[in-house]
């Protein structure tokens, strides 16, 4: 059995999506981060798990579900705080971000027998989800982050490392509006549509 680990952000205006704004008001963006949040930690919930990991930049609040534990990021870099995220595990972890709300539990039912790592790319160059049957955070440390760059490095520092790393299908993160219509019609009945949904409907009236 396998941790799952979220690394996210409380979901506050100004602090979350802030290249969704515009065209969304940063309450709005706020909003469709805490649902993508709201649709990854569902998704994690029903995968199974020896442990369920929040690990947050942030305050918690009601919508942490029960059966997370909630650790707090450390300071520094991205590339530092997943590091550290995975310094808290002792056995094969899988960890993803709240970026994907397309995520679904069986997506996250991952086998470590025949691997000793899997990766999620993502489209936009990085990636969504980082597996390791034996966490060890020198993996992370000093990966170029947030660059078109971040999803090849990161690879390339695992089979570096000799590992055996199979992947997972590659998935698209809201970062933009186009990516949030995008990721919403793949997803039609999530949270995060059903606040996009509500985010237009508002902006036409």
């Amino acid at each position: 059995m396998t941790t799952l680990l979220v690394i996210a952000k409380e979901p506050l205006p100004g602090r979350v999506k802030t290249r969704l704004t515009p065209p969304f008001s940063p309450r709005e963006a706020a909003r469709l981060a805490r649902a993508a949040l709201a649709d990854t930690l569902d998704a994690v919930t029903a995968a199974p798990a020896t442990r369920r990991i929040l690990v947050l930049d942030g305050t918690p609040g009601p919508w942490v579900p029960p059966g997370f534990e909630v650790l707090p990021q450390c300071a520094g870099g991205l590339d530092a705080r997943l590091a550290d995220a995975f310094a808290h595990c002792s056995g094969p972890a899988l960890l993803v971000g709240m970026d994907t709300p397309q995520v679904t539990p069986e997506l996250l039912t991952v086998d470590f027998a025949d691997c000793d790592a899997w990766f999620g790319p993502a489209e936009d160059g990085g990636f969504w989800a980082l597996g390791l049957a034996a966490p060890d955070p020198a993996l992370l440390r000093g990966v170029p982050m947030s660059t078109p760059g971040t999803g090849a490095a990161q690879r390339a520092r695992l089979m570096g490392a000799g590992l055996r790393v199979r992947d997972l299908p590659r998935l698209r993160d809201v970062d933009l509006a186009a990516d949030a219509r995008a990721v919403a019609a793949l997803a039609p009945h999530s949270r995060f549509a059903a606040c996009l949904a509500h985010c237009a409907q508002a902006a036409a009236r």
